[in-house]
């Protein structure tokens, strides 16, 4: 009985000591990050992908009047 327990105390106190202060610290350094929201340089690409979706968009909008104001029976030609 004595040899079980002294085969469980050496593994829970390396992990207690070693293994649990690192796994608190990381974690809550990633709890941080995750709270502190976006980046400078991420709002900005985020912003930046935005606008090329709103001019994607645009052309897109531009396109679909130039086919319909061509063949206007494009729609229903591509849909089925």
């Amino acid at each position: 009985m004595e040899d079980l327990i002294a085969l469980l105390v050496a593994p829970l106190l390396v992990f207690m000591v070693i293994v649990a202060p690192i796994w608190l610290i990381l974690h809550y350094r990633s709890k941080k990050q995750i709270s502190q929201g976006l980046t400078e340089e991420e709002y900005q690409q985020l912003n930046g992908l935005l606008q090329r979706a709103d001019k994607m968009a645009d052309r897109i909008e531009t396109l679909e009047r130039i086919l319909d104001a061509e063949s206007p029976e494009w729609r229903s030609k591509h849909e089925s």
